[in-house]
């Protein structure tokens, strides 16, 4: 495999070896994102709650899956296209760098390749057979992610306006938790805990956070029914 280090210079370590030792979360891209004239979506940065810090995407469909991993609470690192497989079939060498790598909680790691709306391209789909298996192999996970559901990614698209911790509730998460103790229209606990201009980026950030959970396969409305998470339920 390759990878770039810290300091951007190119190395080359056996892939077993480099799973366990690299820590490709710290490497930038292995390959630039192109920047294609007449695309809407150019290369830029998400800002991850889950580490504090921007981490580049090379395109919309990975930005959108960058966005769901950045909630996931297994994750705990995110990178774009920090590796590249490399392999031989028959007489010729071949590269794969999947478009994103997730560093998880037990110390494993995810590589995730984004599908297109019609499906993954034969060339994909057989590279990633290949990567499933190296994945395997180290102990870590592959995904290949087709197109998700456009409610669920228009909802986490707008609870993601308000991940950053300057919106969380504070000193008002006790009364939060309380409040939602039980499913109810999220309107009406918003109204009792004060003024819902100050009140709502908390709750939507504590859905982001996982503090509080609603349904997101359905579009959210203020009437949408919302309730304190199982494990925030135990803790209290």
């Amino acid at each position: 495999m390759r990878f770039r280090d810290p300091l951007g210079c190119s190395r080359q370590v056996p892939w077993l070896e480099a799973a366990q030792d690299v820590v490709f979360e710290e490497s930038p891209a292995v390959r630039p994102f192109p920047v294609r004239p007449g695309r809407r979506v150019a290369p830029g940065w998400w800002w991850s709650s889950t580490t504090g810090r921007l981490v580049a995407y090379g395109s919309g469909v990975m930005r959108t899956q960058l966005m769901l991993l950045d909630r996931e609470p297994a994750v705990v690192a995110l990178a774009c296209r920090p590796v590249e497989l490399v392999w031989r079939e028959e007489s010729k060498a071949v590269g794969h760098a999947p478009q994103l790598m997730a560093r998880l909680q037990d110390g494993s790691g995810l590589l995730l390749d984004c599908a297109g709306r019609s499906g993954p391209s034969v060339r994909l789909a057989a590279r990633a057979r290949v990567v499933a298996a190296a994945a395997k192999a180290a102990g870590w996970s592959y995904r290949l992610a087709g197109p998700p559901d456009p409610v669920l990614v228009a909802n986490v698209r707008w609870l993601a306006g308000y991940r950053h911790p300057r919106y969380a509730a504070g000193p008002r998460t006790p009364a939060l938790v309380e409040v939602f103790a039980s499913p109810r229209p999220a309107v009406e606990a918003v109204c009792e805990l004060g003024d819902p201009i100050a009140v709502w980026p908390a709750v939507f950030h504590a859905l982001w956070s996982g503090v509080l959970r609603v349904r997101l396969d359905e579009p959210l409305h203020e009437r949408a029914a919302v309730s304190v998470a199982r494990q925030e339920a135990e803790a209290a």
